[in-house]
């Protein structure tokens, strides 16, 4: 059982840049991997980027690559979500998601533990 907590969520001008942090509870972290997701008002929750459970391994969809970064430390149980050059479009609810396997998933379906989201607002 993982337990995931999202922090870092809030208010930023388009272009500006936050940090999301996710901090899971449990023994085994290193074995998970983990992914963001995030649901915009009114749509269906996407998948963001995910980190393999070495941290050796990324992937992130096209609307954030460039942008955004995905970077675990398994010492601490967290994985961090850097954001920069952020746009009105990003704005959603960021999810935090863990997978018992060690290779990255980018299906919802992928992940069996959830946090409960953290809100990013970009205004212009």
């Amino acid at each position: 059982q993982v337990q995931l907590v999202e922090s870092g969520g809030g208010l930023v001008q388009a272009g500006g840049s936050l940090r999301l942090s996710c901090a899971a509870s449990g023994r085994t972290f290193g074995y998970y991997a983990m992914g963001w997701f995030r649901q915009a008002p009114g749509k269906g929750r996407e998948f963001v980027t995910a980190i393999s459970s070495s941290g050796s391994d990324t992937r992130y969809a096209d609307s954030v690559k460039g942008r955004f970064t995905i970077s675990r430390d398994n010492a601490k149980n967290t994985v961090d979500l850097q954001m920069n050059s952020l746009k009105l479009e990003d704005t959603a609810v960021y999810y935090c998601a863990a997978r018992g396997v060690r290779w990255i998933g980018v299906l919802i379906s992928d992940y069996e533990y959830w946090g409960q989201g953290t809100q990013v607002t970009v205004s212009s």
